[in-house]
């Protein structure tokens, strides 16, 4: 990794610069290292998130700058964002450019030699949250062992991350590995996606031939007190930067039908509740539990998805104060851990949809469940995953690009 990094170094990638300089790595990289993709076939995995300050995305400056893209990859909700969670994305072609877009989120879930066959350079340039569960880190675990073993260079173009400054949750137990956790990571990270691609190099991939093309005039705590570009929502559900903090501290209500939690609502993952509890008791009890930089408000609205569609909840709207403060993981944990006790532990796990197989996968481990069910406190539940936290938080700094 030294050699990569020394054959490709862009300067004050480490610097503290204003955000009135930012740039992304893929704006840096057309400046300052085009050869690197001049005249050669390129593979771009993407998506309608990655755009610059004029919105125009990674691909149209590939093409309007002469580069030869020969093939598009795109993750889960597709190339165009566009695509509800969980849903199979087939594979076809750009309807201008008439390149054909791979699908990693259907029949394949990484490149296939074939696929990686057509092109001689991979650049990788997505909007990712730093969060395991958001499967845009499982298409890089994968589509870098996929051109490790193919042979194929990968250059991983940096954005900013919503929890560049954050780590949060239990550690992967890999007995419970999946889509949504592919790598032995917290929860909640911390690392942008060309800091991810030299953690994975580093500790699993050994074998991959990785470029990171780093960000200018951003920091680890920059993002989002600082709204350095117009948000573009990575996916349906994370429609603005509210939504990507709230995230990982409500997403569990996927795996748990008895809790809305906005989806397809203005607000989705800012909202949730319940038709069995009322606003100011979740309030009352989730103040008196103590969760650093968040607050909680009333706030009624009408679930669109899942098994409460149509009914008008007397919900919660939460709200990131303090980013600097604010553990995702330890609120989720605390969300749940108040709902259950509304409604009382027993019916709360009972409930014949729970996908109590599914929560696990999310959270990475059973052992967060299983102290829900037998009572345990947030606070004792989260003392358990803080030595692995500070061990992977020593473990990964050899691979950060950015100061605090």
């Amino acid at each position: 990794m030294r050699q990569v990094m020394q054959s490709c170094h862009f300067s004050n990638a480490k610097s503290g610069m204003t955000p009135s300089r930012f740039r992304t790595g893929i704006e840096l990289l057309l400046v300052r290292r085009p050869s690197l993709l001049r005249g050669r076939k390129l593979g771009v995995l993407s998506h309608s998130a990655a755009v610059d300050a004029a919105g125009r995305s990674t691909v149209q400056l590939l093409i309007e700058g002469g580069f030869k893209v020969a093939a598009l990859f795109g993750p889960e909700h597709g190339f165009f964002g566009q695509a509800p969670a969980g849903q199979a994305v087939a594979t076809t072609r750009h309807p201008a450019w008439n390149i054909p877009i791979v699908s990693l989120y259907g029949a394949q879930r990484k490149p296939s030699p074939s696929a990686l066959h057509r092109i001689e350079v991979l650049l990788m340039d997505m909007q990712d949250l730093a969060v395991r569960t958001y499967t845009y880190v499982s298409t890089l675990a994968g589509t870098l062992r996929a051109a490790a073993a193919a042979g194929i260079r990968v250059i991983v173009a940096d954005r900013p991350v919503p929890f560049g400054a954050i780590t949060d949750g239990p550690m992967l137990d890999p007995s419970f590995s999946s889509f949504v956790g592919a790598v032995e990571t917290p929860l909640v990270y911390g690392m942008t996606p060309a800091e991810t691609a030299i953690w994975l190099k580093q500790r699993m991939i050994h074998n991959a031939d990785i470029v990171p093309a780093p960000m200018e005039g951003w920091n680890r705590r920059s993002f989002p007190g600082d709204p350095l570009r117009p948000w573009t929502p990575p996916s349906p559900g994370i429609r603005s930067r509210e939504s990507a903090l709230c995230y990982p501290a409500t997403v569990f209500g996927e795996a748990i039908p008895s809790i809305d939690i906005g989806r397809g609502t203005l607000l989705p993952f800012q909202l949730f509740g319940a038709p069995w509890a009322r606003s100011r008791q979740l309030m009352e009890r989730l103040q008196d539990a103590g969760t650093p930089g968040v607050a909680f408000a009333p706030h009624a609205y009408l679930a669109e998805i899942g098994r409460h569609k149509g009914r008008l909840i007397d919900g919660v709207r939460m709200v990131v104060t303090d980013p600097a403060a604010y553990r995702p993981a330890f609120t989720a944990v605390t969300i749940i851990h108040v709902l259950q006790e509304i409604v009382g532990r027993a019916a709360f796990w009972r409930d014949p949809e729970l996908r109590s197989d599914f929560f696990d996968k999310l959270m990475g481990t059973d052992r967060v469940r299983v102290a829900l069910m037998n009572g345990e406190s947030p606070a004792a539940i989260a003392g358990e995953w803080e030595a692995a936290k500070q061990k992977f938080l020593a473990d990964r700094r050899k691979a950060l690009l950015y100061q605090a």
